[in-house]
């Protein structure tokens, strides 16, 4: 992870969870799990959820193996046993995890709030990471399935 990254990005999900926290808002974290190779590939170095993230005592973190964290995962039933219909979403990689599970989310009948000051990703060789994120925060942006839609909302803006 970038120092860039570290200097920007990281506060913002940190501000994020201190507010859902504080608001009494259940959090989950979702991780990615790799094959051998893959940048996050299980246990390798750089896998492991940010220190300065770490999931508070009783927070559920949900293992996957694909783009869309509902699929394969237990996410759509932890959600439904506390009746949660909006999610605010933070993280990484923004053009796979990020968009996928922000899409998903709304077919599957969820308000989204998309953070858009608090995704990540890097470089790629054809686009640079602001150029994906902002590509993506404007796309997302009001994308719905029905009744159910994305809101692209600084931070600062996101209230639990």
């Amino acid at each position: 992870m970038s120092a860039e990254v570290q200097r920007s990005i990281l506060p913002r999900i940190k501000t994020l969870l201190a507010k859902a926290r504080a608001s009494g808002i259940p959090v989950i974290f979702i991780q990615h799990d790799g094959p051998k190779g893959h940048p996050l590939e299980t246990d390798a170095k750089g896998w492991e959820i940010h220190p300065s993230l770490k999931p508070a005592e009783g927070e559920q973190v949900i293992r996957k193996r694909e783009s869309d964290s509902f699929f394969g995962t237990t996410l759509q039933q932890e959600l439904a046993k506390t009746a949660i219909t909006h999610l605010v979403i933070a993280g990484g990689m923004t053009e796979y995890c990020v968009d996928t599970t922000c899409r998903r989310a709304t077919s599957l009948g969820y308000d989204v709030t998309l953070a858009g000051d608090a995704h990540l990703t890097r470089d790629n060789g054809v686009l640079t990471a602001a150029n994906i994120i902002a590509h993506h925060n404007f796309v997302l942006d009001d994308f719905g399935a029905g009744e159910h839609v994305v809101r692209v909302k600084p931070t600062d803006e996101i209230v639990f």
